[in-house]
């Protein structure tokens, strides 16, 4: 009998880009890159991730790199597409296409750095001078996790009005004796004794495990139009930097050419490590073998824009024969979900309809009706409930999330509190569902940055073909979501998809498109779930015998 071939061992590489002499696309203003990463799978393009989206800049260096396996055995396509993002809207058919670079993975990691023009849509002609250089390393597995705190005193005012507005750029050497971007910090505004938020990174992304790697650390000041001025620098090693376990380390920050300059200069100011500890790093898995538990809880728009549920147009209209989006979703998500949840009872909520028996609107009730117990049993009890409901309550409005992502946060700020006795025990991840804009978007801001210091995730789907704008603005991959007072969040907590993206994909299978639904607003909550438990410090609970 003939076995099916196996594919060999998998590593794990990072990509690494920089672009130079992206074309400008903006009258009044320079480009803002942002790299697309797509693979060739199963016979089409898949978008695998984004780069984060630099403000006016032509030659931009990429923080944020993507981690793929590598098969030796296998020719595995690549894509890179460069696009001038304008706008808030997460498709990039309405943005400007900058370049674009199609090659195999292994040419990548046979010619590391890999240098190539950018081309043009048809992929033969040259978009200007504009290159795309990629660089390649291999991930090692496990290691330990950084954590970190910087302030520093009189930095050199780069500005003519005000005080300059620090922020520090890390970067790793690379075998080519390159240095390649890891982390930007955030920018503090106007002043020259800045404190920065404590953040942490993986020593291997640091330094590739070796804690005698140099490590450089630049210091600039922002400008809008993006000609960052540097302030100055310095190198220091992780060996150096666990010293300030014992006591601060101050580094003095260099700016070469007033160095070369001025006989006299000693530095361009002091940057202090406040703080430094490194510990080891966990997995999602290892939490899940401690005993901890994923709470899955459904949020369902019932608004009137969805339509009336007795018609066949409508978003909510029971099919018999075929599931909507909304049963889709629930169901996809679900039963990924619930394989983490031991006793599979599952509240499900609703928000922006009348209900029985006054009909008046509410924005957070029960889809089984029952406010003292609005669990369901596992996912076809969320769904009978939501069959239910439908018949029974009438489609209003407005569009206001805040209350069902409060509900969810009460129940994770109590698990919050067990935490000094239980452990790593409970995450909540709260999937809400919706057809259209949301109505109470500073509450929801406000709402997002009191969770992203509990054990949470909100997964938001749009249903239906409204324009979901405004939605991308609540997922931090771009940069750090701030509430209406300016507080930003401690960590990215949203994910938001518009279902109809999964639907194209997948030539509206039903069953293909929820597959790959399910997949893709996932695969954020495992680094969720780490980066919460990092920002407690704490480790994973130690698993029973």
């Amino acid at each position: 009998m003939n076995q099916a071939p196996t594919r060999g061992p998998a590593s794990k590489v990072e990509l690494h880009i920089e672009c130079q002499h992206l074309i400008k696309k903006d009258s009044t203003s320079k480009s803002d890159p942002c790299v697309a990463f797509f693979m060739f799978q199963q016979g089409t393009w898949n978008e695998i991730g984004r780069t984060e989206n630099i403000q006016n800049c032509h030659d931009p260096k990429f923080a944020n790199g993507f981690v793929v396996e590598y098969f030796f055995e296998e020719v595995q396509k690549i894509k890179f597409e460069v696009y001038d993002l304008d706008n808030a809207t997460p498709k990039l058919t309405d943005d400007d296409f900058l370049g674009m670079l199609e090659c195999n993975l292994a040419q990548v990691i046979s010619k590391n750095p890999f240098y190539s023009p950018l081309k043009k849509k048809n992929g033969k002609d040259n978009m200007a001078n504009s290159t795309i250089t990629v660089r390649s390393e291999e991930v090692k597995e496990g290691g330990l996790m950084a954590y970190m705190s910087f302030s520093a005193k009189k930095l050199d005012n780069k500005d003519f009005m005000g005080k300059s507005d620090p922020y520090i750029e890390i970067s790793k050497g690379m075998p080519d004796g390159t240095w390649v971007v890891v982390h930007r910090t955030e920018v503090i505004k106007n002043t020259l004794n800045p404190t920065w938020r404590p953040f942490n990174l993986a020593e291997n992304v640091m330094c590739g495990g070796d804690k005698n790697k140099d490590i450089k650390f630049d210091v600039f000041d922002y400008d809008n139009d993006g000609s960052h001025d540097l302030i100055g620098t310095f190198i220091t090693t992780i060996t150096a930097m666990s010293e300030a376990i014992k006591q601060p380390a101050s580094f003095p920050c260099i700016n070469p050419k007033k160095k070369e300059k001025k006989r006299s200069y000693e530095n361009s100011g002091i940057v202090h490590l406040t703080s430094f500890k490194l510990e080891r790093n966990p997995s999602f898995l290892e939490f899940i073998y401690g005993g901890m538990q994923v709470n899955f809880t459904v949020g369902v728009d019932f608004t009137a824009s969805n339509g009336d549920p007795k018609t066949a147009n409508s978003l909510h209209y029971i099919n018999p024969y075929q599931p909507n989006e909304y049963q889709q979703a629930i169901q996809a998500v679900g039963a990924v979900c619930q394989d983490y949840d031991t006793d599979k009872m599952f509240p499900a909520l609703g928000f922006g309809a009348q209900i029985p028996p006054e009909m008046k609107v509410s924005m957070e009730f029960a889809l089984n009706f029952n406010a003292t117990n609005p669990y369901c049993a596992g996912i076809q009890g969320i769904l009978d409930a939501y069959t239910n409901c439908i018949q029974q309550i009438r489609l209003y409005g407005p569009t206001n999330v805040s209350p069902i992502i409060y509900h969810v946060a009460r129940f994770a700020e109590a698990a919050q509190k067990e935490e000094a006795t239980k452990g790593a025990h409970a995450y909540f991840a709260l999937l809400l569902l919706t057809d259209g804009v949301i109505t109470d978007m500073d509450a929801t801001r406000q709402a997002i940055v009191y969770c992203s210091g509990l054990p949470m995730s909100l997964i938001i789907v749009g249903v239906g073909n409204a324009d979901f704008a405004d939605m991308n603005f609540l997922d931090g991959d771009d940069g750090v979501l701030k509430g209406p007072n300016g507080q930003p969040a401690q960590r990215d907590i949203v994910q938001f998809v518009p279902f109809r993206d999964f639907k194209r994909v997948s030539g509206n299978d039903p069953n293909a498109s929820a597959a790959e639904l399910a997949k893709q607003v996932l695969a954020e909550v495992p680094q969720q779930v780490v980066k919460y438990y990092s920002m407690r410090k704490m480790l994973p609970n130690v698993p029973q015998k």
